[in-house]
């Protein structure tokens, strides 16, 4: 059984860059990559605090980025290249939306995933999506433009906020 959540943050961080694309080159796109996977790594930690909860989504399957899709406009229409589409958890894209327009939002994330098991006994550094650079913001314009992000981070913000709020466990 799968504990790993790799899959559904490569796949949600992936969705993300393609529906908020960098402009600007190759150096451009890393770093709009970067942001997007740490984003769609907190929100995914967040979300799935427990090996359990990664296993049973490992098992379940994240619902796939068809609602996304059809919310943003973007063009999911690639049969060849669908597969990675089904890891996209909805969830997890509306919390990085949500971190990603909002870096005092991000750090309280950040802050929060010390009481949860994926972070035991490792030094955290999500710097590019909590105090991004200017460097940082003009690779990725879109992707940290609140108002673009507005329609995707909605659909959750509130669980968001709620899995935040001051002495709750991190527990699903």
């Amino acid at each position: 059984m799968q504990a790993d959540l790799s899959p559904v943050i490569a796949a949600t961080a992936r969705w993300l860059t393609c529906a908020y694309p960098s402009y600007g080159g190759a150096l451009a796109s890393a770093l709009c990559e970067v942001q997007a996977r740490q984003a769609a790594t907190v929100a995914a930690w967040l979300r799935y605090p427990t090996p359990m909860d990664a296993a049973l989504v490992g098992v379940a399957g994240p619902g796939g980025s068809a609602r996304l899709d059809w919310i943003t406009g973007a063009d999911g229409a690639d049969a060849e290249d669908d597969a990675w589409r089904t890891w996209v958890d909805e969830v997890v894209a509306s919390w990085a939306a949500c971190l990603l327009g909002d870096p005092e939002l991000a750090a309280l994330a950040v802050a929060a995933l010390a009481e949860g098991d994926h972070t035991a006994g490792t030094p955290l550094e999500f710097r590019r999506l909590v105090a991004p650079d200017d460097g940082d913001r003009r690779a990725a314009a879109l992707l940290r433009h609140p108002d673009l992000l507005a329609p995707v981070a909605r659909l959750h913000r509130s669980q968001l906020l709620d899995r935040l709020k001051p002495g709750r466990a991190l527990i699903a």
